[in-house]
């Protein structure tokens, strides 16, 4: 490994560079704030709507809701993905049903998990449960079947049974696709908390969002959407927190660490 191109501070002058330009802009096309609020706007909206407790609070419902629905989004696909993975019966009975329940809309299924499941939280876990769950699922089957098929045979040779091979060989193998999968996994679960506080909700940054639009509020609105994205990027350091240390035993694991540390292989 080589000395880095980048680091943290790096990082930083990059973000106040953006916000400097982004400023400049503004100030010199006398861009109207309804159209593209200034960083001082956002910032202020953020201020206010925090030291009120206004975002705080919404944001754990919104938070809450989202790392629900990854649980059970995840575990159903974990399940799910494995039988598939492991019985051609299954596949051939379940895949193309679950397949077809995937490519239907989810924004289009909200109203109707809203119907059945009421507005309060079971609606927003179950949409962000969907969404979240085939990302994993894919994830699992494809890194299930990438097992070595003569490793697979020499272990039945040494008479192991399907549960030890399971254990003992495809799942260390999969983890790598497994741990992928629930990075993406965790994004489209707050994606699907929103998509769900849009349709109908009480609480959560989605129905705060459509508030502020409705009242004109942009710079507020794009103070929620940097929670939001904030909110994201939390979420994503944590999977890739648990990632390095279930994964610390692989290759690619630590050339993806060396690569985000600002090393060059």
């Amino acid at each position: 490994m080589k000395g880095g191109f980048a680091n943290p501070v790096l990082r930083l002058l990059l973000l106040l560079a953006s916000i400097g330009v982004w400023e400049a802009v503004v100030d010199f096309f006398q861009v109207p704030s309804y159209v593209l609020p200034p960083p001082t706007g956002v910032f202020h909206a953020l201020y206010v709507g925090t030291a009120r407790l206004i975002y705080i609070n919404n944001a754990w419902v919104t938070i809450e809701e989202t790392l629900l629905g990854f649980v059970a989004g995840t575990s159903l696909a974990f399940l799910l993905g494995t039988a598939v993975a492991l019985s051609r019966r299954v596949e051939y009975f379940l895949y193309p049903y679950i397949t077809m329940f995937q490519a239907l809309p989810k924004v289009a299924l909200g109203p109707l998990i809203i119907l059945w499941c009421g507005i309060g939280l079971q609606s927003k876990v179950v949409l962000a449960a969907l969404i979240a769950f085939f990302p994993l699922m894919v994830n699992t089957i494809v890194g299930l079947r990438s097992a070595d098929e003569d490793r697979i045979n020499l272990m039945r040779s040494l008479d192991a049974s399907e549960l030890q091979i399971f254990w003992m060989l495809r799942l260390p193998g999969a983890l790598p696709f497994i741990m992928a999968g629930l990075e993406v996994a965790m994004i489209f679960a707050l994606i699907g908390a929103i998509v769900a506080e849009f349709v109908s909700a009480q609480a959560g940054l989605g129905v705060l969002l459509n508030s502020l639009n409705f009242s004109g509020d942009v710079a507020g609105m794009f103070s929620i959407l940097l929670i939001l994205s904030m909110i994201g990027l939390v979420l994503n350091y944590a999977i890739v927190f648990v990632r390095r240390r279930v994964l610390f035993w692989d290759a690619s694991q630590k050339t993806m660490d060396t690569v985000q540390r600002g090393g060059t292989l």
